[in-house]
């Protein structure tokens, strides 16, 4: 994971974080990325996603959730993915209400 976080680094200026976590025990593993638009996320989709395919055929995704409309068109991608890498299921949460002190340095 360190080579796909060092690719998204360099190739990805406009993405907001990308952080990869894992259990205590190692067996389940949660990347969190953050963009400022669904354009960021849908960059990231087609400059990441060949790049994660060899890590690929080692997990089962569970899940991909999704804060905020990433619009249709990318919705169906990232529900394409998720059916290809495991249980197919993509939620959307809708903002409620909020507020964001990100600073980038």
């Amino acid at each position: 994971m360190s080579g796909l976080t060092d690719f998204v680094e360099a190739n990805e200026s406009d993405i907001l974080s990308y952080e990869v976590y894992f259990s205590g025990d190692g067996d389940r593993m949660t990347v969190v990325h953050m963009h400022s638009d669904p354009a960021t996320l849908e960059y990231h989709v087609d400059a990441a996603g060949p790049k994660f395919s060899p890590v690929g055929e080692l997990l089962e995704l569970e899940a991909i959730d999704v804060y905020g409309d990433p619009g249709e068109d990318l919705l169906q991608r990232l529900r394409e993915k998720a059916s290809t890498l495991g249980t197919g299921r993509v939620s959307i949460h809708d903002l409620h209400e909020g507020f964001d002190r990100i600073t980038t340095g």
